[in-house]
């Protein structure tokens, strides 16, 4: 039976690979086969989209779309020039990054995929930055959302908020590294063309309004699309028997819980599903921050396709892009299980989550981040006021 297994997936590697010669061959069968399995099972197929569906429209949408909004206001109102002129060279210059990245890097930082690719992808549009350095931004600027790595992944999935602060500090240092580590052939001038010969936007505030809210709108949907679409090939698989036996083999092979493959196999192509999994199974603490770290860090094919649905009209190589995910996600993990087993964040979690994060204190916080985000737009305007240099 195992040889008779094996001999099978041979043959499909070798069909698959020359296949692949020809990508509409390939996509064809492989969109005749998607239409096959929703003719033989449409239950599957329209629970994996009402799941889908859901998962965009009660979790997604309520944060992104105000977001997005918010974010592409500011855009309009010359906030990539207010944050490059306010934070300088300091969260730039150790990534050898322009300051016109600042504000790239800021919403990346607080809502994560796939908003770091949309406006690296609008900075090398307006021709802010140059192609070799929007090709940088696009690993650099590629981190998971704080609110899923800390509530969905640390508490939720893995019942601790101290593992969840371990996964966002080395999501984080995962994309510094890759500032460092990643080729940089452009020298970069501390003032650039952009900033030389800049005036302010004088747009009328109801068409900035309308533009920011039909861009959040499409921008929304193109999202959702991608959600629901993985979503329904994640509920294929999950209950399709030969993916079944399929993952029952490789894990007789390898010797690892089927849970754990399914999960690092879903994961692949979703990654929700895939940390979920890995999560909910009995392997050890270390496995599944090794795995999960690796996961939300490399961001599975359905943020990749998201992120080139922004990259596909430019000269950007996507496949460049997903190979060095795949390196972010194993300097992810190595960090992760480096900080959980030498105790390098050394509070226990009772502590840091009752003396350190109480209401007023993250209230405050809240206030402090406003009034940050405000500040280089306050102070820009005095200097105008004023006539200030």
């Amino acid at each position: 039976m195992k040889i008779l297994f094996y001999i099978i997936i041979i043959l499909i590697l070798i069909l698959t690979i020359y296949l692949l010669k020809n990508k509409n061959i390939f996509v064809t069968i492989l969109c005749s086969l998607l239409i096959l399995q929703i003719i033989a099972a449409p239950k599957v197929c329209i629970d994996g989209v009402i799941s889908g569906a859901l998962l965009f429209f009660y979790k997604v949408f309520p944060s992104l779309f105000s977001f997005l909004v918010v974010s592409n206001i500011m855009l309009a109102y010359d906030g990539i020039h207010i944050y490059s002129k306010a934070l300088g060279n300091i969260i730039c210059k150790p990534l050898r990054l322009p300051k016109s990245c600042n504000f790239v890097l800021i919403i990346s930082l607080l809502c994560g995929y796939p908003l770091g690719a949309k406006y690296a992808c609008d900075l090398y549009e307006k021709n802010i930055i140059d192609l070799k350095t929007c090709e940088r931004l696009l690993n650099i600027a590629s981190n998971a959302s704080p609110l899923f790595v800390l509530g969905s992944v640390g508490i939720s999935m893995l019942k601790s908020s101290y593992i969840g602060y371990i996964l966002l500090l080395s999501n984080l240092l995962s994309c510094i590294i890759m500032g460092i580590v990643l080729p940089n052939r452009v020298k970069i001038n501390i003032k650039n063309i952009y900033e030389e010969k800049h005036t302010y936007s004088v747009s009328n505030i109801g068409n900035i309004l309308k533009s920011s809210i039909e861009g959040s709108i499409k921008t929304c949907l193109s999202i959702g699309g991608f959600v629901t679409l993985f979503s329904v090939v994640n509920n294929i698989l999950k209950t399709n028997y030969l993916f079944n036996v399929f993952m029952y083999h490789i894990s007789t092979l390898t010797h690892i819980s089927k849970d754990i493959v399914e999960g690092f196999t879903l994961g692949i192509i979703e990654m929700t599903n895939g940390c979920s999994l890995i999560a909910s199974s009995n392997a050890s603490i270390t496995i599944k921050l090794a795995l999960v770290s690796f996961l939300f860090t490399f961001s599975g094919l359905s943020i990749i396709a998201q992120v080139y649905s922004f990259t596909y009209k430019f000269d950007i190589s996507i496949k460049k892009y997903a190979l060095r995910k795949i390196l972010q996600g194993c300097i992810c993990s190595i960090l992760s299980i480096v900080m959980y087993e030498k105790g390098l964040l050394s509070f226990s979690e009772q502590a840091f989550m009752y003396n350190y994060f109480t209401q007023d204190k993250i209230s405050a916080i809240f206030i402090v981040t406003i009034l940050a985000l405000v500040f280089p737009w306050f102070t820009i305007r005095i200097k105008n006021l004023f006539h200030l240099p």
